[in-house]
């Protein structure tokens, strides 16, 4: 060879070798065809931490994390890229100073001119920063799709859940008429009784799915926890039985939050219920609250305030990720065919949804499991301190009409539900009317001018409940209107009503919300 061949040669290689020093954000240097270390760039010394001295001529399975050192990867990856000729691959890797980082790796086969097996160039990148990008990526999808997903199966459910009321008022109002019969045959009266009985059940469960869909109607009033817990301790005691020990904690000071008193203990009860048969062998349930500041929510879905924080801890079996995952779903159960209908963690988890607050689960196989609750700290939602507390939701009717009304309009768009409450009502002494739809009672009421109440459904198409008692503020300020509604969204205020009936409604809570209307 020249010698001015052997100058550019040489040039070719310093240029070479300069560029590769020069590259600082990859790791590129050779390995030996035994693997170990035997050159290095500024890349490989600013990613992995080693100053060329500290590490030529060592093997480069140090880079690797134990348990893949463990299983062999480092010889498997040569052997891969030995045998094809190169590898691609990415996984943790481990710097000089012990901490890892995510690293995406090239080996390639290096032969001489003759074709002889000389060694690996390898190339390694850190993209940690990429991986967890992608990771939140995809987090923040998964997130977006479960919430579209519980939107989509929430909504579908509050329909069902408003359809079933319709049903079970009819069914209801009608056994109920049944009872007051004197020509009933006494046979008769505990086949009666059993079908009341499966209509309360049937009235359990929409709540629980209207809970679930969060278009169950709350009572929200500053609530101390420690006095409702310690209110229902019997109640839970007894529900759980004597294998289950039930331990209460509470802080001296702990505020009030704002939350429908029933329907919390309804949670409490819930999840008591689920981590006694989660112990079947006995254990122990510890209660307990603190106080605590949330600067940032999002992860739990609520603004940043001041909470206190409802903690459930159990003894029990525990779950596993996949179970975890899907715990609060609607209808999915763990439980056996008739031991539980799948709605009570989704009914806790929408009933605290609706009270401004949040649920986590946390649990271990073994271990047990924990149901942490945030709820507002009443005076956070601009409450006084002096606010007064409530066990029980205050009930809110407007004052009594003097003696009772003679005449009634009834509106309500279901046939079932129209006639039933009509014959209610006339069996106990009222004249009452029916209507199928807001326009239809605006008209039958210019020719009736003898009606004093008018009691009608909030969801009809047309024309609302709410619409039609605005109209009748207007036009007949002199009515007295009785909203009935299974919803939510119905605002506290609402001009013209007079008096609220959850729906589905007996014959008993019917004459009740009448007498205070």
């Amino acid at each position: 060879m020249k010698s001015d061949d052997i100058d550019e040669l040489r040039r070719s290689r310093e240029q070479f070798r300069l560029l590769v020093q020069g590259v600082a954000d990859y790791a590129i240097y050779m390995l030996d065809p035994e693997g170990n270390v035997s050159s290095w760039n500024s890349g490989a010394e600013r990613i992995k931490g080693y100053r060329p001295d500290e590490i030529v001529g060592l093997h480069y399975s140090r880079f690797f994390a134990p348990e893949d050192v463990e299983r062999r990867e480092p010889w498997s990856n040569l052997a891969a890229a030995r045998a094809s000729g190169r590898l691609e691959t990415e996984g943790w890797r481990v710097r000089k100073d012990g901490s890892r980082f995510w690293a995406h790796v090239v080996l390639d086969r290096i032969d001489d001119d003759d074709g002889q097996f000389v060694g690996f160039a390898k190339v390694t990148r850190d993209v940690t920063e990429q991986r967890n990008t992608a990771l939140a990526l995809e987090q923040a999808r998964n997130a977006l799709f479960q919430s579209q997903k519980l939107e989509a199966v929430g909504q579908l459910t509050g329909g069902v859940a408003h359809d079933f009321n319709n049903l079970l008022m009819a069914i209801h109002g009608n056994l109920d008429l049944l009872t007051q019969r004197d020509d009933l045959p006494d046979r008769a009266r505990p086949l009666v009784a059993n079908a009341l009985s499966g209509v309360r059940r049937g009235v359990a469960l929409v709540q629980r799915m209207l809970a679930f869909a969060r278009r169950q109607q709350l009572h929200l009033a500053p609530v101390l926890l420690p006095d409702l817990v310690h209110g229902m301790a019997d109640l839970v005691r007894t529900s759980l039985g004597p294998s289950v020990l039930v331990e209460a904690s509470f802080p001296l000071s702990l505020p009030p939050v704002m939350a429908d008193a029933n329907q919390l203990e309804l949670c409490l009860l819930n999840l008591a219920v689920n981590a006694r048969d989660a112990m079947p062998d006995g254990g122990t349930l510890t209660i307990s609250a603190r106080a605590e500041s949330v600067q940032d929510g999002r992860a739990l879905g609520i603004g940043p305030g001041h909470y206190v924080r409802l903690s459930l801890a159990d003894t029990g079996e525990g779950m596993d990720e996949a179970t975890l995952s899907r715990a609060t779903e609607p209808f999915f159960t763990t439980k056996g065919v008739g031991k539980g209908t799948g709605l009570g963690l989704s009914m806790v988890h929408g009933i605290v949804q609706q009270c401004g607050g949040a649920l986590r689960l946390s649990s271990t196989r073994p271990g047990g499991t924990t149901v942490d609750i945030w709820l507002p700290v009443a005076g956070a939602l601009g409450l006084g301190a002096d606010a007064p507390l409530a066990i029980a939701p205050p009930t809110h009717y407007a004052a009594s009409m003097d003696g009772q009304a003679t005449s009634i309009l009834v509106v309500d768009d279901d046939p079932l539900v129209l006639s039933t409450t009509v014959e209610m009502l006339c069996f106990a002494g009222y004249e009452a009317i029916g209507a199928s739809s807001g326009a239809q009672a605006l008209k039958m009421l210019d020719a009736s001018p003898s009606v004093s109440v008018v009691l009608t459904d909030h969801a009809m198409p047309g024309m609302t409940g709410v619409e039609l008692a605005s109209r009748l503020a207007k036009t007949r300020p002199d009515l007295h209107v009785v909203l009935a509604s299974g919803y939510a969204e119905l605002p506290d205020h609402t001009p013209g009503i007079h008096a609220r009936l959850q729906k589905p409604y007996g014959r008993e809570e019917l004459l009740a919300a009448l007498r205070f209307a």
